[in-house]
This record gives structure tokens, C-alpha cells and sequence, in this order.
């Protein structure tokens, strides 16, 4: 689940009282049409969304909130610091989150965006073998403004990674 899915399942009035009725505890359709003074055509309705947003798990009767969702959720989105990434000319016009839309032509401009991804990815000393830095890259060409091979090749080209025997490291 994202945060986006989370607010949106949270969106409508009708769900978010299902929701809060379930976090204190009513388990079944009819506990909760009581507790809220919804219908319960609209109580299944919102148990329906609510599931499919993976908010609340579990069969009628014995319905609960996913906590681990909702962690993961919390944890998805940070704030972001004061010179955070949408300070950033750079960043903002060539990423959207954490996935990359583009490459900058310019290679003061693309150092900037791999100097960023090099800093999110990788700890500076640690030693990563080549499936791991893919595995780490992939996620950043989501959006298909990249490939991960390029990326790879573009970091060790900047000396924003190190490449020894297969072995990579963020000086």
C-alpha cells in the first residue's frame, strides 16, 4: 500500500468512520452500521474498499485493522528536509519521488541527479556486488526515463561508484 492509496481509501467520510469503528473495535457489519449509522449496504461497501486498499484484513466478523500496511505506508513517505530534492532545479524537473522520468543531456546537470541517486541507494564504504546494485537501480527506472545498466555505468563513469572485480562501493 502507498501513502497515496492510504488517502485515498481515507477520503470519503463514510469510510474513515467504518475505519475508526473497526480500530476500536467492532468486528462485524452490524457492530459497525450501529456504531457509525451508516446502512449497512454502505458499511459493506466501505469493508469492500477498505480491504482493497489493504487497510483491513480479515473475514466479516472478525475484521481488523492492518497494522503492517500501515507502517509500511508511514514509512513510505518521509518529510522532506529543508534542501530536500524539490529545492533542487535539477531534481524536480527529473524525478517524480524516487523514480527517474529523464536523463539530463547536460552532464553537470546529470552529475547532479546521480550524485542524488548514488547518496539514496548506496552507503558510502559498503561493498555491493553487482546484483544488489541492480536491484537498487531498478526502482529509480521505473518510469522508463532510464535503464538500469545505464544508470550503473553512468555512477562508475562519475566516480560516484567504485567498480573492483565485480564488486561496486560508493567512495
Amino acid at each position: 500500500m502507498t501513502a497515496d492509496t492510504l488517502a485515498g481509501a481515507l477520503a470519503d467520510d463514510g469510510r474513515r468512520r467504518v475505519f475508526a469503528a473497526i480500530v476500536l473495535g467492532a468486528a462485524g457489519t452490524a457492530q459497525i452500521a450501529e456504531r457509525t449509522d451508516l446502512p449497512a449496504r454502505a458499511v459493506h461497501t466501505a469493508i469492500r474498499r477498505l480491504s482493497d486498499a489493504g487497510l483491513v484484513t480479515g473475514p466479516d466478523g472478525a475484521l481488523a485493522a492492518d497494522e503492517v500496511s500501515l507502517r509500511a505506508a508511514a514509512r513510505e513517505r518521509r518529510p522532506a528536509d529543508d534542501a530536500g530534492p524539490a529545492d533542487d532545479p535539477v531534481l524536480r524537473t527529473f524525478l517524480r519521488g524516487d523514480v527517474l522520468v529523464g536523463l539530463p543531456a547536460q552532464r553537470g546537470r546529470r552529475r547532479v541527479l546521480l550524485a542524488h541517486i548514488a547518496e539514496r541507494s548506496f552507503e558510502s564504504g559498503t561493498r555491493y556486488p553487482e546484483r544488489v546494485v541492480d536491484e537498487a537501480l531498478k526502482p529509480w527506472c521505473a518510469a522508463g526515463g532510464s535503464d538500469h545498466a545505464t544508470l550503473r555505468r553512468y555512477l562508475i563513469d562519475e566516480q560516484l561508484l567504485t567498480r573492483e572485480h565485480g564488486i561496486y562501493q560508493r567512495p
